[in-house]
């Protein structure tokens, strides 16, 4: 099957980075498209994005390659990719496994994520006057809390990876909480099976390439 997938997203977007992630993971060639969710007042917002995503938020994906479908949302983009391209898979194949998988990354990416998400740090500032105190302190209160629940959630796993010996949904998932939990010092060293699942994923290229630093439109 030919892989025309066109990824727009932005380079320290965490949901990006959990479909770049599995892109990686799945061997899959794409093009990005670079959506600045800061310069311009928000490119998300612009008529031509908004056009293509009314949702105005990144990821976004295109399957060229099936009638230039348009694929929101970083898990659902997660799950077509799995039924589309079989191997390998991202998910365990037995039921349970992949109930427990797929709470987890819920947990990540509806529980934690979207309470730090940019346009709520942003409403924090803006609309109740909030000071960068105290949205890092909002921040930390709901990463910590969340990570310690994923913390105990991983134990199912044995102290392994959600694939035995390989990484896969669940991974894509939780690496870049852990990235977005560095940039605004989270202390993680009680954090013992989330290090040690990322310190496996590190190693590996899918990971590497993925990085918001590796990405074309990174700025520091």
């Amino acid at each position: 099957m030919s892989t025309e997938l066109t990824l727009h997203g932005y380079w320290r977007s965490s949901a990006a980075y959990r479909v770049r992630i599995a892109l990686g993971l799945k061997g899959l060639a794409y093009r990005q498209v670079p959506v600045h969710l800061v310069k311009d007042g928000g490119q998300q917002h612009a008529d031509g994005y908004k056009a293509l995503n009314p949702q105005e938020l990144v990821p976004l994906l295109v399957d060229g390659a099936n009638g230039g479908v348009r694929i929101a949302q970083s898990l659902a983009i997660l799950e077509y990719l799995d039924e589309v391209f079989l191997v390998p898979a991202l998910l365990p194949a037995e039921p349970a496994q992949r109930a427990q998988v797929r709470a987890l990354a819920l947990h990540i990416a509806c529980d934690i994520h979207p309470l730090n998400n940019l346009r709520v740090l942003q409403y924090l500032s803006a609309e109740l006057g909030a000071t960068d105190e105290a949205k890092n302190t909002w921040y930390r209160h709901w990463v910590d809390k969340g990570l310690a629940a994923v913390e105990q959630g991983l134990a199912v796993f044995g102290g392994g990876l959600s694939l035995g010996n390989r990484p896969g949904y669940l991974e894509a998932c939780v690496i870049p909480q852990l990235y977005n939990a560095r940039r605004f010092n989270c202390e993680l060293s009680s954090y013992s099976q989330l290090l040690a699942m990322e310190e496996r994923c590190f190693a590996l290229d899918a990971f590497k390439a993925a990085a918001p630093e590796a990405q074309s439109d990174a700025v520091f």
